[in-house]
């Protein structure tokens, strides 16, 4: 088990970038994602069930929430967590998400800020529109909930104290990958592709361990 370090478990930031204009949107406050976001995927299932058969429709929209969920998985296992060589590609990878397992309870920091969602969304959106034909804006809005709800519980894990067997269960997971072994626990809104590709953590959750996980590392600070 390789252990997770961070330098402060407080909700504190630190600066990025030289430039005020870069400084200031590499900061989101959390509800963001869901101002934007929502509008566009109800928009899009609006229209893109007038343009197909509902029954049809209803499975590619639940097919675009799928497709979210290992994208989530692959952009964190294999992008977040690359582990580059150069001192360039270090810097790049602290920016992206270094930051955040050094500071993970930044709630600035905590949600994907908008110079980076919005040309990935336009990515993603061009490129269903050339594979899914007349389901596209289904499936690209079944794709953004699966991102807004991803954002949303991330935010959630580090900052509130979810209640019931599912909520418990989320923060209870990633916080383990945070303080107990980053190389393991890649899903944040699900842990469905981490059974998949075998990446489930080995010692599965002692739930009443997370209140004392919090409190340990905030002492330890």
């Amino acid at each position: 088990m390789a252990k997770s370090k961070y330098v402060s478990n407080k909700n504190e930031t630190i600066p990025l970038f030289k430039n005020p204009v870069l400084e200031y949107f590499s900061h989101i406050h959390p509800v963001t994602p869901i101002l934007v976001y929502v509008p566009v995927l109800t928009a899009c299932a609006y229209f893109g069930f007038q343009q197909v058969p509902w029954y049809n429709g209803v499975i590619a929209y639940f097919g675009g929430i799928l497709l979210w969920t290992l994208i989530e998985y692959i952009i964190h296992r294999w992008a977040f967590h690359y582990e580059p060589k150069t001192e360039w590609g270090k810097k790049a990878h602290f920016l992206v998400h270094g930051i955040h397992h050094d500071y993970p309870r930044d709630a600035t920091r905590l949600v994907m800020p908008l110079l980076v969602s919005v040309p990935l969304a336009l990515f993603f959106f061009y490129s269903f529109m050339l594979l899914f034909g007349n389901y596209y804006l289904i499936v690209f809005s079944g794709f953004v909930l699966g991102y807004v709800s991803y954002d949303s519980i991330h935010y959630a894990t580090h900052h509130i104290n979810m209640k019931g067997k599912v909520g418990n269960f989320l923060r209870a997971y990633h916080l383990r990958h945070h303080y107990e072994d980053e190389n393991t626990a890649y899903g944040v809104s699900n842990p469905l592709w981490d059974y998949i590709f075998r990446t489930i953590p080995n010692y599965m959750l002692d739930l009443n361990k997370v209140p004392d996980l919090d409190e340990k590392k905030a002492k330890a600070k």
